[in-house]
């Protein structure tokens, strides 16, 4: 199992203490009250025997694992998609391998590296959308999304799987009208891309047979042309201390750039001009060869991978500002139970921080496990308080309903408002309402128009963020009823049965539009009995007439109805006439 180990010297993440013991299959953990530091680390084993990529939707927080599954064009392909608690939601599968991974800016979509295409998915529904023809590949692709565009590597076709690690590969794009275009940029080798902020794109070339001296390269993906504006390799004059490329990633900002070297370490660059960085990261642990390397999206936290063996740490997670001294926190991958190593470019944060999603795999490469690691911070307990209410106290379907409820905090007040995450399990099955912010008294508010007529379950989720553990769900069950309709009527006090009576109404039905037109009933009581006459449908203003020759004298009324659908109530109203002869 992996051992965390906790920080030896004093410093900001020191303290409270983090014991790991390798007893029972848990962590240990002591800590002060209510404040832990962030250690816990859920493990999901991955259906899948090779890894291709690694990326993260923070928007609607799921995670997407691809299996590369090269070696055979018959060969299926298959991503798993997971949820921040490293639950599996859904799997995708394709009837060709699949390599490399990208989302667009907003998370709406998500590209995906085809044998001859690249394929799109809508990452709410995980339905295709369609695909884009694209050289065809057996080596296997790398994708990024910069500046509007999905960029990917197209390497030349080979006969056999052993010459991908030095075939020429091109540097090719899809345009917003999902056209190819390719952006003339090429090398050898299985060239790695990353994307980055302000519309920048990075290059990383693994050594290779044609490429002793390996490079990194920053571009400007703003314009319809590709610009490169730095470039490093990082052999001497005596072919000396090339680089050993393993992942790449920005900094928060985009002023920097780590990159994994197996050789080296962490190197830390300047992103204008990619020379070293004034100070840059301790050493790895004797023994650690580095393998991927991320950074959290708030700018807080650099998380390093390793390939290291026994009780050598294999991620280290320590503050992004290398200036910063504090120790950083350790585990040690090592078992069935957890993988071995963290695989190369196997690390991404969401977006907030809040999460690290670690790929893991055996020392043969045939295993990998999804690892879901807090950062290193210390963290305060929540809890939600006074339960959920609701308003209006009758709810009814197709209207607004309001959940209210409170989040209690420990620790500092937050810098930035907290947000919780709804969901409504109907009969139809539960469905996403979205986030709700909660206020400085620690007050929030969901917002929904429930959809069908029964019972829904709300739940409302807080998953935590730097500072706060998630709280355990609070759920309310609402029962939903129809959604009310009227009728009102104008009709004269009197009418005589030569001129006839004239009816003028409204019909009104609140909650969701009705699919059609309503259709009214209309009966008639008078002296001689009850009989139906011709129903009336309503305008497209809600208004109605009603024209009638009565059969007889004195009192009549005119009763109009609706009977109601799935979703509204059905209404009546009366009005009474006096005939004269």
């Amino acid at each position: 199992m992996n051992r965390v180990r906790g920080t030896r010297r004093a410093g900001r993440l020191a303290a409270p203490l983090l014991a790991a013991a390798l007893a029972a299959g848990a962590l240990t953990v002591t800590a002060a009250p209510a404040a832990h530091a962030a250690a816990s680390d859920l493990v999901a084993k991955l259906p899948i025997s090779s890894f291709s990529a690694l990326t993260v939707d923070s928007e609607h927080q799921r995670v997407y694992v691809a299996d590369s599954n090269l070696g055979y064009s018959s060969n299926t392909g298959l991503i798993a998609v997971y949820d921040f608690s490293g639950v599996r939601v859904a799997t995708i599968t394709t009837t060709r391998y699949v390599s490399g991974l990208a989302l667009n800016t907003d998370n709406s979509v998500l590209y995906v590296g085809g044998q001859g295409s690249i394929l799109r998915y809508d990452t709410t529904t995980y339905q295709a959308l369609g695909s884009t023809s694209a050289s065809s590949d057996t080596c296997g692709r790398s994708l990024a999304f910069a500046g509007g565009k999905e960029y990917h590597t197209s390497p030349t076709v080979t006969s056999y799987t052993s010459e991908c690690e030095a075939t020429l590969t091109y540097l090719d794009y899809s345009l917003p009208d999902n056209t190819l275009q390719r952006s003339g940029w090429q090398d050898y080798g299985k060239l790695q891309l990353e994307a980055g902020p302000g519309d920048r794109l990075m290059m990383g070339q693994p050594s290779n047979t044609k490429a002793a001296n390996p490079f990194v390269a920053v571009f400007d993906a703003s314009g319809e042309t590709l610009v490169r504006t730095a470039g490093r390799r990082f052999a001497d004059a005596d072919g000396k201390g090339a680089l050993n490329f393993k992942d790449m990633a920005f900094s928060a900002d985009g002023s920097e750039v780590a990159v994994a070297d197996a050789s080296a370490g962490t190197r830390l660059l300047n992103t204008d001009d990619l020379s070293d960085a004034a100070t840059g990261y301790p050493a790895l642990p004797a023994g650690a060869a580095a393998s991927a390397v991320a950074f959290s999206g708030d700018g807080k936290y650099l998380a390093r991978g390793a390939s290291a063996s026994g009780a050598t740490p294999d991620l280290l997670l320590s503050p992004a500002d290398p200036q910063d001294t504090t120790p950083p926190l350790e585990f040690a991958f090592d078992g069935s139970l957890d993988g071995d190593r963290v695989a190369p470019r196997g690390l991404e944060w969401s977006a907030d921080g809040s999460r690290l999603f670690a790929v893991t795999t055996n020392t043969a490469g045939s295993q990998y496990w999804l690892h879901v690691v807090q950062p290193p911070a210390v963290q305060y307990d929540t809890r939600f308080t006074g339960g959920l209410t609701h308003s209006p106290a009758a709810a009814a379907a197709g209207e607004a309903l309001a959940v209210r409820g409170r989040l209690e905090l420990d620790g500092p007040a937050p810098t930035e408002p907290l947000k919780v995450t709804a969901t409504r399990t109907d009969a139809a099955g539960t469905h996403e309402i979205g986030t709700a912010t909660v206020k400085a008294d620690g007050t929030f508010t969901v917002l929904d128009e429930p959809d069908l007529v029964g019972e829904a379950t709300y739940t409302v989720s807080f998953l935590g963020d730097l500072t706060h553990r998630p709280a355990t769900d609070v759920v309310r069950t609402v029962s939903v009823g129809k959604a009310a309709s009227s009728i009102a009527l104008t009709a004269p006090a009197e009418a005589s049965k030569a001129a006839g009576v004239h009816i003028t109404g409204t019909f009104s039905a609140q909650g969701a539009a009705l699919p059609e037109r309503a259709v009214l009933a209309v009966e008639r009581t008078d002296r001689l009995g009850t009989g139906t006459l011709s129903s009336v449908t309503v305008a497209a203003d809600g208004t109605f007439t009603l024209d009638d020759l009565p059969r007889t004298r004195r009192d009549t009324t005119y009763t109009v109805s609706w009977p109601g659908d799935d979703l509204h109530a059905g209404s009546t109203a009366a009005a009474t006439v006096r005939v004269t002869g």
